[in-house]
């Protein structure tokens, strides 16, 4: 139930497709269900930056599988020991982040990112890329 680069390049053109309809340029990380990077793509136009910031964004996705369910003070401890010992390279998913679990038939099989514009235009290009899925 792997997810294949041929799925992570419709959910990255969905996510793009999605940007340039915004007209917004955005860089789209998608990783396996272990946080290993499947694709990172930019756009023409696209901060180099944001490259960095979506793969931590789905990196965090797959490994909480969406916002987790903690207090705040918890949260914070919790992202503090995760990111401790994945060198820093993880965004904790939240309900406004951009990082969003992809799951086929209620399984989580990887995570995407995608930086470049405002949170919220971030997580709109999230959704519109898994929705190709």
């Amino acid at each position: 139930m792997a997810l294949t680069l041929a799925e992570a390049n419709r959910i990255a053109d969905g996510a793009m497709e999605k940007a340039e309809g915004i007209n917004i340029r955005i860089s789209v990380a998608i990783v396996d269900d272990g946080g290993r990077l499947i694709l990172l793509k930019r756009m023409d136009g696209g901060i180099w930056a944001a490259n960095w910031g979506c793969h931590a964004k789905a990196v965090g996705a797959a490994a909480f599988g969406g916002p987790p369910d903690l207090d705040d003070g918890a949260k914070a401890s919790l992202l503090e020991s995760v990111k401790s010992m994945g060198g820093g390279h993880m965004v904790m998913p939240s309900d406004t982040s951009a990082g969003l679990p992809i799951y086929r038939e209620n399984v989580l099989i990887g995570g995407v990112g995608v930086g470049g514009g405002s949170g919220a235009e971030d997580r709109e290009c999230s959704s519109a890329g898994i929705a190709k899925l």
